[in-house]
């Protein structure tokens, strides 16, 4: 059974940091790219980053860009979701997924094309 569980979330003060977790089982991470996506109320589930399967690839959606950094151990079976300088307006919940891929680049897909999903972690960045 696969299971994909996040960690790290919190209340954190606008200008804060905080760090991800996603720790997976259930599959063999190195076959998987993995992506971060949020949902803030009454919004649609957005990416937030993505990485390819050996952690050579990358992708950030503009409002993060110099701000989020995503990085994977595939000898933890563990992807990270490192922001830093927060402001509100990434309040949301915060979701990884894991979609089969052992391409060299990271692949821009919807939330439909990803196979395995966690329950989210709740971001909150007060001003």
């Amino acid at each position: 059974q696969v299971q994909l569980v996040e960690s790290g979330g919190g209340l954190v003060q606008a200008g804060g940091s905080l760090r991800l977790s996603c720790a997976a089982s259930g599959l063999t991470f190195r076959n998987y790219a993995m992506g971060w996506f949020r949902q803030a109320p009454g919004k649609e589930r957005e990416i937030v980053a993505a990485i390819n399967w050996s952690g050579g690839s990358t992708y950030y959606r503009d409002s993060v860009k110099g701000r989020f950094t995503i990085s994977r151990d595939n000898a933890k079976n563990t992807v990270y979701l490192r922001m830093n300088s927060l402001k509100p307006e990434d309040t949301a919940v915060y979701y990884c997924a894991a979609e089969r891929s052992i391409s060299p680049f990271v692949r821009i897909v919807g939330p439909n094309d990803y196979d395995y999903w966690g329950q989210g972690t709740q971001v909150t960045v007060s001003s």
